[in-house]
C-alpha cells in the first residue's frame, strides 16, 4: 500500500454506502490530512488536477481500446476547467471523466453510467469516526455491472484500479 494511504470498508456515516448492496466492485481507501478549509469537491479538484501524464496516457489507452466493444469515451481523469471554481459546479456537471450527482461540504459523489455498468466515486472529507480529532480524506469506488462485458471490462480495470487509487492518493498534497 502508498505511504500513508490505508484501505478500509466503506464507511456508515458516508452517502456513497448507501448503494454498495449488490455491487460487482468495491474498494475505499483513506489518508490522513491536515487540511481542514477545503470542501470535498475541492479536495478532488485539486487531486485530478495533478493527474500524472502516464495515467493520462493509460485512459487514452482505454478509451482507444473500449470503442470497439461499445463503451464511450471518458475523456482524460484530469480534463478539468482550471479556471472554474469548485464554487461554480453544480449537480449535473462534468467533472473531468465523472458526472457530478451529489455534493455536500464533507462528500461528494461523481458517477459514469452507462449500459455496461455504473460506476459511482465518493470522496469525502472530514474528521473519522474512530478518531474524532483526526481530519481524512477517504476515496470510495463502487460499480454496479449490467452484463457480461460491463464484469469483463471491470476484470481488466479493477487490477489497475487497485494500484492507481492509492498511488495518487500518496502523492496528492492532501496534508
Amino acid at each position: 500500500m502508498a505511504f500513508g494511504v490505508t484501505k478500509i470498508t466503506v464507511p456508515q456515516y458516508t452517502e456513497i454506502s448507501k448503494v454498495v448492496a449488490g455491487a460487482f466492485y468495491v474498494d475505499c481507501y483513506q489518508v490522513p490530512t491536515t487540511i481542514k478549509s477545503r470542501s470535498a469537491l475541492q479536495v478532488w479538484l485539486d487531486h485530478v488536477a495533478k493527474t500524472p501524464r502516464w495515467i493520462n496516457w493509460l485512459m487514452s489507452v482505454r478509451n482507444s481500446v473500449v470503442a470497439a466493444f461499445g463503451l464511450k469515451d471518458l475523456g482524460l481523469l484530469g480534463a478539468i476547467d482550471p479556471e472554474k471554481s469548485s464554487a461554480d459546479y453544480q449537480v449535473g456537471d462534468r467533472v473531468g471523466i465523472f458526472t457530478l450527482i451529489a455534493i455536500s461540504e464533507n462528500e461528494i459523489i461523481l458517477a459514469d453510467c452507462d449500459k455496461h455498468l455504473d460506476v459511482k466515486l465518493s470522496v469525502y472529507q472530514g474528521c473519522t469516526e474512530a478518531v474524532s480529532s483526526q481530519e481524512t480524506v477517504i476515496m470510495s469506488t463502487v460499480v454496479h455491472t449490467h452484463n457480461l462485458l460491463g464484469k469483463v471490462y471491470m476484470f481488466f480495470v479493477a487490477p489497475v484500479h487497485k494500484i492507481i487509487v492509492p498511488l495518487m492518493l500518496a502523492r496528492s498534497e492532501l496534508s
